[in-house]
């Protein structure tokens, strides 16, 4: 096909590679990378189709309007622009990310090398300084992606607990008379299970999204802007507690059908809007304790005239050494990672936990099944639940292992520090403690965490650990950095949690229980590597 050209003639192909060649090395920056990318980008349409990223697919969108909107304030530079080299280091360095979240298997990892891809080729086509001035964009598509899920459970069970006590308040604010059981609102005949969905994060997200936008779009000092985006996690929370006590008031007045079906999502949306209305209304505050009388759509910069000609823009990018070098930076990484997509996982040759010796010398133990809602969000492959007794003294001792098969894909540990509390159980005194098992168990002294729970008058004495293929850690955090370093070396994914409660005196005696403690810890030890190899 041949092009015609303002004079009359036809353009010859070095014409149009003079004209849009630079537009052709971008989209070849942009394709070339898709085999290093697509697991992530695999895992990242799932994550969109839960309810707490569905508005995911929406946040590319509105950050190409700002993009847009900021390339207004960036005319064409008409002097050599020198300083495009430190985005082609920021390729490499997003493109060597997204190998080692391939490796690990951590879909994490390739989400946010992604981010500084993007980065880097806004740096390649607009130069180092002019680049930086699109970093709102850019920093934007952060609310695209899902957060790793050992952090998604921290927040979640502590928005349950905050949205549990605050709802909890709105509901005696009526006069009802209620009591709250870690995440159970208890109305007498009723009671509400505030689960992990009614957490907030629904709302926390999306609003999240909204006031970065709204705070760009905001033209009004800088401090307003803060407080604009620092709002919307106390606003989401608030109302999220709001609609929580409200459904308490209703059921309690109307029947638990109240609190299910339509009503609940409509009182979502409802709260939903309410979010978004106070977060403008706080706007209009600040605008009149600044003096500021204009309208609060005169506030927002809605231009949207210069858009689509911004986005004829894209064609005229130059060709340039360091476009080039980031396609073949590309290049090279995309057709090393098809050669060599890495090592597979290795299986683990393990018993399950149905075959775990219910005696053990004298200690005699029953299992238990868990709730299938605990079950559920446990996600374990594979969980020890079990009671043990002592039939020499009596002491009873709770022995609990969660086996995973994979960390690195969705699947994770869940601490006790997030989960006891779920339940009801007051943790302190949490510190690490070293244990000598005995020689026969063929494991070295280690450190577990020591704590003790209460709940009411109850208490007990707590010891647990992430076993990471061989690898023991008190942190949750560090236990991650385990995992992924197993995945990346020895193409190890599983890992587990061990933990041992057994309940303390009414006069607080520890020496006694943490007798009883030690010793089921090192008879257990000695079965254990059949269950959770190293």
């Amino acid at each position: 096909m041949s092009t015609s050209v303002a004079g009359g003639g036809v353009a010859s192909p070095s014409d149009f590679i003079k004209d849009r060649g630079g537009f052709v090395l971008f989209l070849l920056c942009v394709l070339a990378p898709m085999p290093v990318f697509w697991f992530g980008a695999n895992a990242l349409v799932y994550e969109w189709g839960r309810p707490e990223y569905s508005h995911g697919p929406l946040i590319p969108v509105l950050s190409a309007f700002i993009f847009l909107r900021e390339m207004a304030m960036v005319p064409t530079s008409q002097k050599p622009v020198t300083d495009r080299w430190p985005g082609v280091a920021l390729v490499g360095l997003a493109l060597t990310l997204a190998v080692l979240g391939n490796l690990a298997r951590i879909p994490d990892i390739v989400f946010y090398s992604m981010i500084i891809w993007v980065a880097g080729l806004v740096l390649i086509c607009f130069g180092f300084k002019r680049g930086l001035f699109f970093w709102p964009a850019v920093l934007h598509l952060v609310f695209m992606l899902p957060i790793p899920q050992f952090l998604y459970w921290k927040i979640t069970i502590y928005l349950q607990g905050v949205s549990s006590e605050l709802g909890v308040w709105f509901i005696r604010q009526m006069d009802i008379p209620v009591y709250l059981d870690g995440h159970v609102i208890d109305l007498g005949v009723y009671q509400l299970l505030v689960a992990e969905a009614c957490s907030g994060l629904r709302y926390l997200f999306p609003i999240m999204s909204f006031s970065y936008i709204f705070c760009v779009l905001y033209k009004g000092p800088k401090w307003h802007k803060a407080v604009l985006l620092l709002s919307a996690v106390p606003i989401a929370v608030f109302m999220n507690s709001f609609r929580i006590g409200m459904i308490g008031v209703l059921v309690n007045s109307y029947g638990i059908e109240h609190a299910e079906g339509f009503l609940h999502y409509f009182e979502g949306w409802v709260i939903f809007g309410a979010c978004i209305a106070m977060m403008f209304g706080l706007a209009r505050v600040m605008q009149k304790m600044a003096g500021d009388r204009r309208p609060l759509s005169e506030a927002l910069d809605l231009e949207f005239t210069e858009i689509v000609p911004q986005a004829r823009r894209a064609l005229e990018i130059p060709v340039t050494r360091a476009l080039g070098a980031a396609a073949g930076v590309a290049l090279a990484f995309s057709a090393a990672w098809t050669a060599f997509p890495g090592a597979a996982a290795v299986g683990v040759d393990r018993v399950g936990f149905d075959r775990f010796p219910r005696q053990m010398s004298e200690w005699r133990g029953q299992f238990r099944t868990l709730d299938p809602g605990v079950a559920r969000v446990l996600a374990a492959d594979d969980y020890l639940s079990s009671y043990f007794i002592n039939t020499r003294t009596g002491a009873p001792v709770d022995l609990f292992v969660a086996y995973y098969d994979k960390q690195t894909e969705g699947s994770g540990i869940h601490s006790p520090e997030v989960c006891l509390p779920a339940g009801g159980w007051e943790m302190f005194d949490i510190q690490p403690h070293l244990v000598t098992p005995s020689a026969e168990t063929g494991y070295a002294p280690f450190e577990v965490n020591r704590a003790i729970i209460q709940k009411g008058s109850e208490q007990q004495l707590v010891y647990y650990w992430f076993e990471q293929a061989g690898l023991r850690f008190t942190n949750d955090f560090v236990a991650k950095g385990g995992s992924v370093w197993n995945s990346i070396t020895r193409g190890r994914t599983d890992g587990a949690l061990i933990r041992l409660m057994t309940p303390l005196p009414a006069s607080g005696e520890v020496a006694a229980a943490e007798a009883e403690l030690n010793a089921l810890l090192d008879r257990a030890l000695m079965e254990m590597q059949r269950f959770v190899p190293e």
